[in-house]
């Protein structure tokens, strides 16, 4: 028989030391004939690494500190590595590496056996001006294929260009062949079995690769591309992931039915879909290289099909079926194969995310890797309940519950419930197991997670719903949710957080503003939009366009929905946590918030991390940030936890320098009405798209969050 006692009191095995240290991100498997390899990070050192697995079952660690892999193109990176065959004077093949370095954003070649990497690309002229992202091996055996980003004089520009081997690139720039140019964004470069043609995909601002792409094909002798010409996909449409089946047809994920479904598309035309259905095929696309489906051998297709949950299936071109293969793991991403072995990167509510090797015949799972050593008893884990909640005009709102749990506690009368709102916007929740909901929900805090208006798996319209409407659909949907919850007798109404990272933590503090939530919690959040405009990287740049509006003409529109200027409206705590290093929500945004914060007495705190991003990855800030986050909802919800309540400030912090504009973002004057960080100290009222999309502490898979809109 349980205990009676107070909601978020009950004694927890789940410490924030345990979910600080005990999460190692798995992201990018490759499958090389009897070998495994991924990209693997290292949070107590600050990096990320390459592991390879052998027939025996054996991991090692490729690179060694201070070496990490990682790419900053986009500012999200992707895939980062790439195992490439290499011949001695045996003509014997042994594997190599091609990795992305991240202090310095140079591509390097790991030989087998040597001691240490060396150079592919040139040094920059500018720290990390020259970033590279998703490398595939070039026809000729001698070269990599891979997107570049190069930053020079405020501007940005890409291209997908061939580099040697060789290491003569490293000494001579020219050495880097552009390949093609002349597009804002390139992603996924694909060389056809023979070598003759090269299909990529390309779109310009202001769209974001969930919004409109092109799937383009040349003819490639190397050198260049000649002939190009869209095989499909369009500026309403977002083609993604071509994979070669032949020398003149691919395989593709295109969102034009209105979901992500797979299609063959030929050189020339009609595509043809596989398996029509309104359901996603693909995840969004927003770190370079991530894929949803592979290809056999056989000719059959290993797809993760679903919503925010996506499991794997097999489709058969013989029989046009789509047979599901049935695991006890309910989240999965990230597939690859060498055309027999498939591998990924899964997760359930209770399974930690885990490299697995799926058998596609019998659904058999070999767990080759967890992202945790140990996972707590499942008996304080909660069992999540998916959702569906009444929305504005009775518009769907999706989400999964999580109520409190613990097999030797309970509590009288509705619980307390923080709502936590994923970042992105254009990003997702799933049901896989996270250590930081267990953290509070094993404590006596329940959980909803939001799959607001906006959010991908549910298809293009249900994620236009956002499109003019970021910070009203995202917050009346996520405010539906947790009156609902009330509604039912599962919340208390007097003790409702609401949390979220980057664009999340833009609608925690904008739903702050109304009288639902009894505090809030911003992680890396944005404050204020026209700040982000000026402030916030190339990718993102124009990301705003299409959720708020095109500026200057709807300039009004930014300020009435910037919480930086509604500060008049909020009278709850509010704590604010933010790396100092963040280039996508700069950490001006924190400090001007909190700044008009305390030029009114509203209670607050500003917690700061040297040397986070967007994103918080060393143990100390994912320590102290999930402690702070109970310390208020103790302080505020009236209970005894096993941290102390978190000290509010009501008074404005010192005042700062201004921030300078990034790469690629054209300054903007502070408008009429609007908040400089210097206003707001005299006590004036006044973000991968991705703007991240993971939380406060552990980041599922990736290891870093997507767009501010993105996890």
């Amino acid at each position: 028989m349980s205990e009676l006692s107070s909601h978020g009191s009950w004694p927890s095995p789940i410490s924030a030391d345990d979910v600080a240290r005990g999460v190692r991100a798995l992201a990018f498997p490759s499958v090389v004939g009897d070998e495994v390899w991924w990209e693997e990070s290292r949070p107590e050192e600050g990096r990320r690494t390459i592991m390879r697995r052998g027939a025996d079952g054996t991991a090692v660690e490729l690179l060694a500190a201070p070496w990490s892999v990682g790419s900053r193109v986009h500012e999200y990176g992707g895939r980062s590595y790439r195992p490439v065959p290499r011949r001695d004077d045996k003509a014997l093949v042994r594997m190599g590496v091609v990795f992305a370095n991240h202090p310095d954003q140079r591509l390097y070649l790991l030989e087998q056996g040597a001691a240490e990497p060396v150079p592919l690309t040139p040094e920059p002229d500018a720290p990390a001006a020259l970033r590279y992202a998703d490398p595939v091996p070039g026809p000729d055996g001698r070269s990599v294929l891979c997107v570049r980003e190069q930053h020079a004089g405020g501007t940005v520009r890409r291209s997908i260009v061939s580099v040697p081997l060789s290491g003569r690139g490293a000494q001579d720039p020219s050495a880097v062949r552009e390949i093609v140019s002349g597009a804002d964004f390139y992603a996924s470069p694909a060389p056809s079995p023979d070598g003759t043609r090269l299909a990529y995909v390309r779109w310009n601002h202001p769209k974001m690769p969930w919004d409109g792409t092109e799937l383009r094909m040349g003819l490639f002798d190397g050198n260049g591309l000649t002939g190009e010409y869209t095989i499909k996909g369009s500026s309403e449409e977002s083609v993604v992931s071509p994979v070669w089946i032949d020398d003149s047809s691919l395989y593709a994920a295109s969102d034009w039915p209105g979901f992500w479904n797979l299609y063959q598309v030929g050189l020339t035309g009609p595509a043809i879909a596989l398996y029509p259905a309104e359901e996603e095929f693909h995840t969004p696309p927003g770190r370079l290289g991530d894929r949803s489906f592979c290809v056999l051998d056989s000719g059959r297709v290993v797809a993760l099909h679903g919503d925010a949950d996506m499991a794997p299936g097999v489709y058969d071109p013989d029989t046009l079926d789509l047979a599901p293969v049935d695991t006890d793991l309910t989240s999965w991403a990230m597939l690859d194969t060498d055309g027999r072995t498939v591998v990924g990167v899964a997760a359930s509510p209770t399974v930690p995310w885990s490299l697995v090797r799926l058998d596609p015949e019998s659904g058999g799972v070999e767990v080759l890797r967890r992202s945790m050593e140990s996972v707590p008893d499942p008996a304080y884990l909660p069992v999540p309940r998916k959702a569906t909640f009444p929305g504005r005009y009775g518009a769907p709102v999706h989400a999964h519950v999580y109520p409190p749990t613990h097999p030797e506690h309970s509590g009288t009368g509705p619980a307390p419930y923080a709502v936590w709102v994923h970042g992105g916007p254009v990003s997702h929740a799933t049901t896989a197991f996270d250590p930081i909901r267990a953290y509070f929900t094993s404590r006596g805090i329940g959980v909803v997670d939001v799959n607001y208006g906006g959010s991908t798996g549910y298809g293009r319209s249900y994620r236009k719903r956002l499109h003019k409407e970021w910070g009203v659909v995202d917050v009346e949907d996520i405010t539906a949710v947790a009156r609902a919850l009330v509604e039912r007798g599962e919340a208390d109404p007097a003790r409702l957080a609401v949390r979220g990272p980057s664009a999340g933590g833009y609608t925690a503090l904008a739903a702050v503003t109304g009288d639902v939530f009894a505090c809030g919690v911003s992680y890396f959040g944005v404050a204020d939009l026209l700040g982000l405009v000026r402030t916030t990287h190339d990718f993102e740049s124009r990301f705003l366009d299409t959720l708020v509006g095109l500026l200057p003409g709807f300039v009004e529109r930014y300020r009435e929905r910037s919480p930086i200027n509604r500060t008049a409206e909020i009278d709850v705590p509010v704590l604010l946590l933010q790396g100092l290093e963040d280039p996508v929500v700069t950490p001006d945004q924190a400090f001007t918030m909190a700044t008009a914060l305390g030029g009114r007495g509203v209670p607050y705190a500003l917690v700061e991390f040297e040397g986070e991003a967007h994103g918080f990855t060393g143990e100390k800030a994912r320590r102290e940030s999930l402690e702070a986050e109970l310390g208020l909802y103790a302080r505020v919800f009236g209970f005894e936890a096993d941290v102390p309540p978190l000290e509010l400030a009501t008074e404005p912090p010192a005042p700062r320098a201004e921030p300078e504009a990034a790469d690629g973002a054209e300054p903007l004057e502070t408008p009429p009405g609007g908040v400089s960080a210097a206003s707001a100290a005299e006590g004036s009222e006044a973000e991968p798209g991705p703007f991240g999309a993971g939380s406060g502490g552990a980041v599922p898979v990736a290891g870093r969050p997507g767009p501010v809109t993105g996890g």
